[in-house]
């Protein structure tokens, strides 16, 4: 019960970007074209939950907040849930489930390949999310499927690039914190590697 009320606030906190869209959307405040809106808004909040995502692990060994670690899942499965938002919009409102249409859109135009590539990296993420994925895939196995994310960020970053073309200040802020993100953990997996090679090589004590 604690735990859930400790998480309460952030699941809530997570759910306003929904909770704006419904309201602006039922008061016609979604400008000229509303299904472009809706798309904007969720395929931005996706990529900005990703960040938060992978901004925790480096956030927990500057501060030593463990706590942290706590929220990742949930922001991982919100990325995937406003990916979805993102992608039903496109198929839904914008494409009408016209299947041949969206393949051929697919193929045609390169920033939705690389969007549909980001989403589909997703789905594995979020279907092992649970402690029942880690006990079966294995840790080893299971963090490296989940370092999928990274990749699934970066092809968000470029999809975000290739579909704004002329300013791309945004899509490039986001592509630093990325690479920012990604340095740290680079810079934590080689600084602690010798130390950890020097916890296996201690020698023992001499007896006497």
């Amino acid at each position: 019960m604690k735990r859930f009320l400790q998480k309460a606030p952030v699941f809530a906190a997570c759910l306003l970007p929904l909770a704006w869209l419904i309201w602006a959307g039922l008061a016609n405040g979604l400008g000229a074209n509303p299904i472009s809106e809706i798309t904007k808004q969720t395929g931005t909040w996706t990529l900005r939950f990703l960040v938060l995502t992978l901004a925790i692990t480096p956030l927990r060994r500057l501060t030593g907040w463990n706590a942290l670690v706590r929220y990742r899942r949930m922001l991982g499965l919100f990325a995937f849930f406003y990916g979805t938002l993102h992608l039903t919009t496109y198929v839904w409102l914008d494409q009408f489930f016209d299947a041949a249409h969206i393949v051929k859109d697919v193929m045609k135009r390169p920033f939705i390949t690389v969007g549909f590539t980001a989403f589909v990296l997703m789905v594995p993420l979020a279907l092992t999310s649970t402690a029942a994925s880690i006990r079966r895939l294995g840790g080893r196995r299971w963090q490296a499927l989940h370092r999928l994310v990274y990749l699934s960020a970066a092809l968000g970053v470029v999809h975000y690039w290739w579909l704004v073309k002329a300013d791309v200040s945004r899509p490039l802020a986001y592509g630093t914190i990325l690479a920012v993100l990604l340095g740290a953990r680079l810079a934590y997996r080689f600084l602690a590697a010798p130390a950890a090679g020097r916890r296996l090589v201690q020698p023992r004590p001499r007896s006497a």
